[in-house]
């Protein structure tokens, strides 16, 4: 973990250092500002440092990559790496010549494994971590074991009667707040307009360099009407009709802000695997503070504007665990499950065959059982349910009708 003063912990640190160890080519990928090269350069300062968006080196390797690459220190790091996919062959060649561990670290602001420009395969040569924005658990300086215990079995019931229930309010501002740390040291109406700058630095910069995009606009248009509809099923044809753009434009974009790391693709949950592919996913915008902004959501709309608020924690909870689990077991998956009756599960997490459900309510008592989606994700599952968790703001872990559900406190996702 790395914990310097004016520095958060990154506990995928500890990942990226088991990587170095035994492999050729590192490459660290998520949404700009999440703080990449910060993490690179406090773990590995002596080592020599490009950066791609600086003209010279991309003119450089855009023009002649293997020459790039030739020139490069035994040891380097390449930061914004999708700016000139070419080099990734002749770092495959560099590779092949000498396979010794650690020898480049790559930073990426985009998906370098979707890019449709990539035609050279690192694969056996690189591991990819991803770094998103900061967790609860990070911001608040925890380790964030949650997911840890939650494997092994030892989150279980407890009262804390001496324990003040959470407010209201601090989980709103949470969720507003969101995670890139930049923003975090502004007042809120600084931080909206660095988030409004922020997709417009994207769209102007980066939109062009990961997709076949003939309107950069119409990519941050879209990406505000999903903010809106945070954590829906993604309907192409629904976002096609409002946005004025053809069905298969839509869906352009909406990989193009899959590869940005702006929005997460949730798939639909199956007991038969092959069925999960062709199931309508959920979409989250990745960031709830980006979300909130983008959706015109402000701590105070807590009550008033709950259905949204509702939307939008249930984009944070997912942002959390899936953060938390890029240091807990690169194996964990996400899904979502909903069947033909309605019946429906906001998050479900798989391990191999090991299924968890998880339900996140707004509420501060989490009612007498998890519903009815999860009793037939249970059913469904068999030996392979693990049991539900129904994340709620309130302080005791509490037991619920049902196969092994327990109410747990939203704040067990930062303080554990």
């Amino acid at each position: 973990m790395l914990d310097s003063p004016g520095l958060y912990p990154r506990p995928l640190a500890n990942v990226l250092r088991d990587a170095l160890a035994d492999t050729p080519v590192v490459c660290l990928a998520g949404p700009r500002q999440s703080g990449k090269s910060t993490l690179v350069r406090a773990m590995l300062p002596e080592r020599p440092y490009f950066s791609l968006d600086h003209g010279p080196y991309l003119t450089a390797a855009r023009s002649d990559p293997a020459g790039f690459v030739a020139a490069l220190p035994r040891e380097a790091t390449i930061d914004e790496v999708q700016r000139a996919p070419e080099l990734l062959p002749a770092i495959k060649l560099s590779v092949d010549r000498d396979r010794r561990p650690g020898r480049f670290v790559l930073t990426g602001s985009a998906n370098l494994l979707v890019l449709p420009t990539v035609t050279e395969s690192l694969a056996g040569r690189m591991e990819v971590a991803r770094l998103l924005p900061l967790s609860e658990a990070e911001k608040e300086r925890r380790r964030g074991l949650f997911l840890a215990d939650l494997l092994a079995g030892s989150v279980a019931p407890a009262l804390r009667p001496g324990v003040y229930p959470p407010d209201p309010a601090d989980l709103a501002r949470r969720l507003v707040a969101g995670g890139y740390p930049e923003p975090l040291t502004r007042s809120p109406a600084r931080a909206r307009q660095w988030h409004r700058q922020y997709v417009r630095s994207i769209v102007d910069r980066d939109v062009l360099d990961v997709g076949r995009v003939r309107d950069a606009d119409g990519v941050a248009r879209l990406l505000s009407l999903l903010a809106v509809r945070n954590g829906e099923p993604l309907n192409t044809a629904g976002l096609s009709r409002e946005l004025g753009l053809h069905r298969s434009t839509v869906r352009e974009y909406v990989a193009v802000l899959e590869r940005l790391f702006l929005v997460r693709r949730l798939p639909a949950w199956h007991r038969n695997v092959g069925r999960r592919l062709v199931r309508m996913p959920k979409l989250h915008v990745m960031d709830s503070g980006l979300a909130a902004t983008l959706a015109g959501l402000a701590p105070g709309d807590w009550i008033e504007r709950r259905a949204r608020m509702g939307h939008l924690l249930e984009a944070f909870a997912v942002q959390q665990l899936t953060t938390l689990a890029g240091w807990t077991d690169p194996d964990i998956r996400f899904w979502h499950y909903r069947d033909r009756d309605g019946r429906e599960v906001d998050l479900v997490m798989t391990l191999g065959a090991r299924t968890w459900g998880i339900e996140v309510k707004a509420t501060s008592t989490p009612g007498r059982s998890a519903g009815r989606g999860m009793a037939r994700l249970a059913a469904l599952c068999r030996d392979d349910f693990e049991g539900g968790i129904v994340l709620y703001n309130g302080r005791d872990i509490l037991p619920l009708a049902g196969d092994g559900t327990l109410a747990v406190p939203l704040g067990e996702l930062w303080t554990r």
